[in-house]
């Protein structure tokens, strides 16, 4: 019998929690994709019965939405600390950063119907960011959605780039060059040749040029009377 629940346990048997049949279900999305989750699928990497599941879970939906907000709360609130600009900026390389890790919820973070508060005070965080910053409501909704489709795109291709993840640009690049080589795309080649295959070249570097150009743009939307 133990203390706390007076209830005989099994040895050996896993203590479930929610909060373990949240944090497994994200391990195994992380490793397998967010196709391989069912509830069958989690009891069985955790080693129990699909109806022990459903103690702590109403079902699949219910998994998705919390799973999205785990990653939401992964990402840095945006404040006004060293400004708006300052703010967005390391609010955007923070998304990317936990999309990186999580790449499986690239296309989910915006399809939940059911946010949870992590959820929620990251876009209360973000807007309030643009709005005391002088962005009027129309101009905020703008920049709120220029920039997530930025850093929701940049990171959707930078996860499915060959060149990304497959070890030594080189080794990846050199053979499809040679698809091009024969003078039919110069312009490929040109690229190819003079910035991909050149010593250091990391796709990721362009994510802060691509942020800088909006940013700069979005400066010229600021009024000096919030409203």
């Amino acid at each position: 019998m133990t203390a706390e629940s007076g209830k005989a346990s099994t040895p050996g048997r896993t203590r479930l929690s929610r909060e373990r049949v949240l944090s497994s279900a994200l391990a195994l999305v992380d490793e397998s994709g967010i196709g391989s989750l069912t509830i069958r699928s989690l009891a069985h990497a955790m080693g129990t019965r699909p109806m022990s599941i459903y103690h702590y879970v109403a079902n699949k939906d219910e998994i998705l939405d919390s799973l999205v907000d785990l990653v939401f709360s992964e990402i840095d609130l945006p404040s006004d600390d060293g400004g708006w600009r300052s703010g967005m900026y390391r609010r955007a390389n923070s998304v990317r950063a936990v999309l990186q890790r999580h790449t499986w919820a690239i296309g989910l973070l915006e399809s939940r119907t059911s946010p949870g508060p992590a959820t929620l005070h990251h876009h209360e965080a973000t807007l309030g960011v643009l709005r005391r910053a002088g962005f009027s409501m129309e101009m905020t909704s703008h920049a709120y959605a220029l920039l997530d489709s930025y850093i929701y795109g940049f990171a959707l291709q930078e996860a499915a780039l060959p060149l990304s993840n497959s070890g030594p640009v080189a080794e990846v690049a050199e053979p499809m060059v040679q698809m091009f080589s024969d003078g039919k795309y110069p312009y490929l080649y040109e690229i190819a040749t003079e910035r991909v295959l050149q010593p250091g070249y990391n796709f990721g570097d362009e994510f802060d040029i691509g942020l800088n150009v909006i940013l700069d743009a979005l400066e010229g939307w600021i009024s000096p009377h919030p409203g």
